[in-house]
């Protein structure tokens, strides 16, 4: 069974699941694949420990300060591709965005492969269950495009903004995954 609570933040309202100890899901209100991996019953629990920690993670990162991301126990539910993915989210620096294309050289570096498919990788950032906390939203498109962020375009700006991130080189496109 997993425990869910509610935290309400600057960029709307979140919901955050958990195992009993480790945070499993954060998803904004609306987002793409709210709590798709979360296959077993669920209850409200309001008082567990690691949701304590989640949100004083959570106050921190709103309030502008970079808490670090190895401070929670973090156990994402996906595949083995996808869980060596968000691995790598998770190591983009506050404050700095890259590409699913770097990304995808990383992933193929790691694999022991020539290549890899920038669109593989981007599957499995839109499916990471636990944004904010692993970075989703500082993955950008290779041209500077603001895409991909299941959140929606709007909160994906609003993180970017919050932590400082230069978005000379950044814009909108005019059609595409972010609109």
């Amino acid at each position: 069974m997993y425990e869910i609570t509610k935290y309400a933040s600057p960029i709307g309202m979140i919901t955050l699941a958990s195992d009993g100890q480790n945070v499993i899901g954060l998803w904004l209100e609306g987002q793409k694949y709210h709590g798709e991996t979360l296959f077993e019953e669920w209850v409200e629990n309001d008082r567990l420990p690691v949701f304590e920690h989640a949100k004083q993670w959570l106050d921190q990162y709103f309030a502008g300060e970079a808490p670090a991301i190895a401070d929670l126990p973090l156990a994402p539910i996906g595949s083995e591709f996808r869980q060596a993915v968000w691995k790598i989210l998770e190591e983009i620096p506050y404050g700095q965005v890259v590409t699913y294309g770097q990304i995808a050289e990383k992933m193929a570096l790691d694999m022991g492969r020539s290549t890899m498919s920038s669109q593989a990788v981007g599957g499995a950032v839109g499916h990471n269950p636990i944004s904010i906390i692993i970075p989703c939203h500082r993955v950008v498109g290779s041209d500077g495009s603001l895409t991909g962020y299941a959140g929606g375009l709007p909160n994906k700006i609003k993180l970017l903004t919050l932590e400082g991130v230069d978005m000379t080189d950044l814009y909108v496109p005019k059609q595409g995954t972010a609109l």
